[in-house]
């Protein structure tokens, strides 16, 4: 009889439950894994360990949802748009003479209360709650980055519906759950009765079989299309994930497709938390994830295949010049513009000097009509969604300013933090269309959003609003804006006017280039840069000679050559500037400067 003891992909319980009784046999008693791992995560990262193992977890979309069956190992990739605080929960409790365990699961078989003294029969452990939600702007290209393997642990929505109730009811039976009679009528329901009224403890949130619930309030941000996850994280440092963060989840699934006609009727201790917050997530709409393994995700993770390549110089520069002339022919034959915007893409957010943030080099294009923008704006915006994997266009007029929600605000009623427009994850690229803005009065909103727009421009932080005091939020979103004349709402780091002398249509790229540029774009804006003490010399001359020559530049503009050269130096594949790419760069800011006269 040889094979596993258990299957980790269509029975990830079978699995934890296996190595919960085999620690207990050992003699640890369950006390001792109040936020510790006791085996089951270790597993289960052996057990991902290799790729073609993790390519047989199916991934968890809205197109997946009504495929992949319930309490299976799939992943979900998303952004944390909410941090709903903890949840306590009975981790496990003694059945008989056995422990048995309720960790990555959503039923609980006790309650907890605040007024009993702690029972001998249950461990009361901690989870947290995040609220995920499909990365903001993400471009379609990436889906085939992960494309879902449909397999045995998967079936057709009509399947799931007929077998719901039995399976949800074999699992319970198979994990040796005990009935709602049971739990009425056991000793430590009993005393829990005698000593007071149960109540969630301050604070945190106490798990319970969640129902059925009709509400939708919360799903702003989330279409029809996108899929929100409730993931419920074991045993991890708060310090590992953080708001706006892009990771990868990968759990136990639950979820329920259909909502019950009628909800059942819950004892007195089930009702005592049905004003739990969870009730605006139904589990209806909003599937929960219970979290084994997770990863942050970087752009490469994003890339359909993915080469561990070092960027050498040669290699980066025919990628370069390839994507330079595409760019250019997008631009309209417009090279310096082209020029500017590839430092533009390469740009990042790599340190901050108090309020000096240094890395980004925003970027804005004048001289755009609404005509004019309808075809080199829009070809310029589809190149970067075809390239990028998160970006975004945002058509700016008097009347949207007036009423729009730029900033997230926290709504106490629901204990949801609503989400913005400007809540994007690292790394986003937005672009800022005010081809359509015309003169008008702005009201207290117009004023409070062209505000927010001006931090993220400058300080690379957008202000969240909590009611009752705000919070600067830091992020890295390169802003690229279209407009006819300098922009007074939003000013950029470098603003160039756009000089196209042709409007023909660039030609397709296949998707061997298409890839080729990805790679580009993710690898070398993540090189390391340096200053030799020669080159820093010269550096240093040049400023003073440019100072001397012309007393209107100021430490911004040094501080924006300095930046356009270690993008320029990185563009090449190289980690050290020199005086070729800085003597390009002092060139593209003279072309740009004869621009502006």
């Amino acid at each position: 009889m040889g094979g596993p003891e258990y299957d980790c992909l269509a029975n990830p319980l079978g699995a934890v439950r296996l190595t919960f009784e085999k620690v207990i046999a050992s003699g640890s008693h369950p006390s001792a894994f109040d936020g510790k791992d006791w085996g089951a995560l270790d597993l289960f990262r052996h057990f991902l360990s290799e790729r073609s193992t993790l390519s047989q977890v199916p991934i968890l979309n809205s197109s997946t949802i009504r495929l992949v069956q319930p309490h299976t190992l799939v992943r979900y990739r998303g952004m944390i748009q909410d941090m709903l605080g903890n949840e306590l929960y009975v981790g496990a409790y003694k059945h008989g003479s056995s422990w048995r365990t309720n960790k990555f699961v959503d039923i609980s078989q006790y309650p907890m209360c605040s007024s009993p003294s702690p029972s001998p029969d249950m461990c009361i452990w901690e989870r947290r709650l995040l609220y995920c939600v499909p990365v903001p702007g993400q471009n379609s290209w990436t889906q085939s980055s992960y494309k879902p393997l449909l397999n045995g642990n998967t079936g057709s929505s009509s399947q799931n519906r007929e077998k719901r109730q039995r399976i949800d009811d074999q699992d319970i039976q198979d994990m040796d759950m005990i009935t709602d009679d049971e739990l009425k009528t056991s000793p430590l329901a009993k005393k829990m009765r005698e000593d007071g009224h149960c109540s969630p403890s301050s604070g945190f949130r106490a798990s319970t079989t969640e129902g059925y619930f009709s509400s939708t309030s919360t799903f702003q941000g989330a279409d029809n299309e996108s899929l929100p996850c409730l993931v419920k994280i074991y045993d991890s440092p708060e310090s590992e994930l953080k708001l706006n963060d892009v990771f990868e989840f990968i759990g136990v699934l639950t979820f329920d497709s259909e909502p019950e006609a009628e909800m059942n009727d819950y004892d007195e201790i089930s009702n005592s938390f049905s004003d739990d917050a969870l009730i605006h997530l139904p589990p209806n709409k909003v599937p929960r994830l219970h979290c084994l393994v997770h990863r942050k995700l970087a752009v490469h993770d994003f890339l359909q295949s993915s080469p561990i390549l070092e960027p050498k110089p040669h290699m980066v520069k025919e990628i370069r010049d390839a994507l330079l002339r595409h760019l250019t022919a997008v631009l309209g034959n417009d090279g310096i513009a082209a020029h500017f915007v590839l430092l533009h893409l390469l740009s990042r957010v790599h340190s901050r000097v108090q309020n000096v943030v240094v890395g980004k080099l925003s970027l804005n294009l004048t001289g755009l009509s609404k005509e004019s923008v309808s075809v080199f704006g829009s070809r310029l915006s589809n190149f970067v969604a075809s390239l990028l994997p998160f970006s975004r266009c945002l058509p700016i007029t008097l009347e949207y300013l007036n009423a729009a929600s730029l900033a997230p605000k926290k709504d106490y009623q629901i204990n949801r933090l609503m989400p913005g427009v400007l809540q994007m994850a690292e790394g986003s690229h937005l672009i800022i269309d005010e081809t359509q803005l015309k003169a008008g009065l702005l009201n207290a909103v117009g004023v409070e959003n062209a505000r927010l727009l001006k931090s993220l421009m400058d300080f690379q932080k957008v202000e969240y609003d909590f009611q009752y005091y705000k919070m600067d939020m830091t992020t890295d979103i390169q802003l690229l804006i279209f407009s006819d004349g300098k922009s007074n709402i939003i000013p950029a780091d470098v603003v160039i006017p756009f000089q196209p002398s042709s409007s023909d249509s660039s030609e397709k790229v296949d998707a061997a280039t298409q890839e080729a540029w990805r790679w580009y774009l993710a690898t070398v804006r993540t090189l390391p840069h340096s200053i030799e003490s020669d080159m820093q010399k010269a550096v240093e001359d040049d400023l003073v000679a440019a100072r001397q020559a012309d007393r209107s530049l100021g430490s911004g503009d040094f501080s924006r050559w300095l930046t356009m050269g270690r993008l320029m130096c990185s563009s090449f594949g190289e980690s050290h500037l020199s005086m070729e790419h800085w003597q390009m760069v002092k060139e593209l800011e003279r072309l740009r400067r004869e621009r502006l006269k």
